[in-house]
């Protein structure tokens, strides 16, 4: 017999360990096994209470909900800025001395309120002159006219030359149009003068001042006196989808008021309710958008400019619509047809595969327009596990779901 080499021996021992090894794993196995999963136990059966779910033929627990007849509305969500209707640079037209700055900063004024006074002694000087110039000049008129008749009697007695009477006429002109320029410098003058109070052109709110008290001030000055920004009303800027204009549109023209409700950042608190004003006359060929502007009343200041707000665009209310909610509407084909469906639950507890019409989804509710009839009942919840005459239990918690 040929004598095996050392190294046949260690291959022989690792073998025989191995299979000793399995033969320990199987017989572990069988023996820690649950009855009714395999092992030593009968097929089928367990420790007592122990009940098999979802075994051939047992009913498939499911959630539901009760179809309901209600309102539902149509919202476009979008972002938008709030922007005041009107913005102003409050600058002075002429030049002078800061005399008086009447605002608080952040004040809220008026239209026509005194905002800063400038200096009105010169342009007062100025419209006194042009006066005395007017009084002049019509002092020069009215004997260049009195000459003028002198002329023309002479005239007629061949006193005087013709020649005479035409230069006097021609002087009686010269002064008629030294008097037009005379009153227009006057106006320019008084109108200065009333430019030397500088009122606000707007209702709304100051912002900070942008110079101070004594500062010669002139109307090339960038910054202005202060910023005035008009808050009531007050507008919000937003842009929706291209594919939302035609609808939008119709019902601008209809003269139907589409309300628009402002939230805050975090899209929880309601800021404002307003309406739509108008659309912007282009769409965006970058974002496939349209800027809309709404107004708001802002009676409470709730908003304010350059904020950044979530608009909700009330698009259509519709009203008695069959209602569902969201998670019972599936599509697929039941019925070797790609259709829209519910699964309805019948009196005996089964269900029936419902092919449905929505009329719109809005969220998590969805309205039907046809296929289903209020009352009756729709899978929300299990509807993976279903098929046709399926039977389904239903849990008392499974009532949570509502349209």
């Amino acid at each position: 017999m040929e004598k095996k080499s050392p190294v046949a021996w260690i291959v022989i021992i690792a073998v025989v360990a191995l299979l000793a090894f399995l033969v320990i794993i199987v017989r572990f196995t069988q023996h820690s096994a649950p009855p009714g999963f395999g092992g030593s136990g009968s097929p089928g059966r367990g420790p007592p209470g122990f009940r098999p779910v979802g075994g051939p033929g047992a009913p498939t627990p499911v959630a539901i909900a009760v179809a309901s007849a209600g309102d539902i509305e149509v919202r476009i969500p979008a972002l938008g800025t709030v922007t005041p209707l009107a913005t102003v640079t409050v600058r002075t037209q002429i030049s002078g001395i800061l005399q008086k700055v009447a605002f608080t900063e952040g004040q809220l004024v008026h239209q026509g309120d005194l905002l800063a006074q400038i200096d009105p002694r010169p342009y007062e000087a100025a419209v006194r002159q042009m006066e005395g110039n007017l009084r002049r000049d019509q002092a020069l008129l009215t004997d260049a006219k009195l000459d003028l008749n002198r002329y023309e009697n002479l005239v007629k007695e061949d006193s005087i030359a013709v020649q005479q009477l035409d230069t006097q006429r021609a002087l009686v002109d010269q002064y008629e149009g030294t008097i037009e320029s005379d009153r227009g410098q006057l106006e320019t003058a008084k109108v200065n003068l009333v430019y030397t109070r500088i009122v606000a052109p707007v209702t709304g709110r100051v912002g900070l001042r942008q110079v101070d008290q004594g500062n010669y001030v002139t109307p090339a000055d960038a910054n202005g006196i202060v910023v005035l920004n008009q808050l009531e009303p007050i507008s919000v800027i937003f842009s929706v989808p291209e594919d939302n204009v035609p609808p939008l549109v119709q019902r601008i023209r209809s003269g139907g008021a589409l309300e628009v409700d402002a939230f805050d950042r975090g899209n929880s608190v309601k800021l404002a309710q307003g309406k739509l004003l108008t659309l912007d006359n282009q769409i965006d060929p970058t974002t496939g958008t349209v800027k809309l502007r709404a107004l708001f009343d802002n009676a409470d200041g709730a908003l304010f400019p350059n904020q950044f707000v979530n608009v909700q665009l009330l698009q259509e209310a519709l009203a008695q619509q069959v209602i569902i909610p969201t998670a019972a509407v599936r599509r697929g084909a039941p019925n070797g047809v790609v259709t829209t469906f519910v699964y309805v639950i019948k009196a005996d507890d089964t269900v029936q595969v419902r092919p449905v019409t929505l009329r719109i989804v809005e969220g998590e509710r969805a309205a039907v327009a046809s296929g289903l009839a209020a009352g009756e009942r729709v899978v929300t919840e299990g509807g993976d596990r279903l098929r046709d005459g399926a039977k389904v239990t239903l849990p008392q918690a499974s009532l949570r779901h509502r349209p």
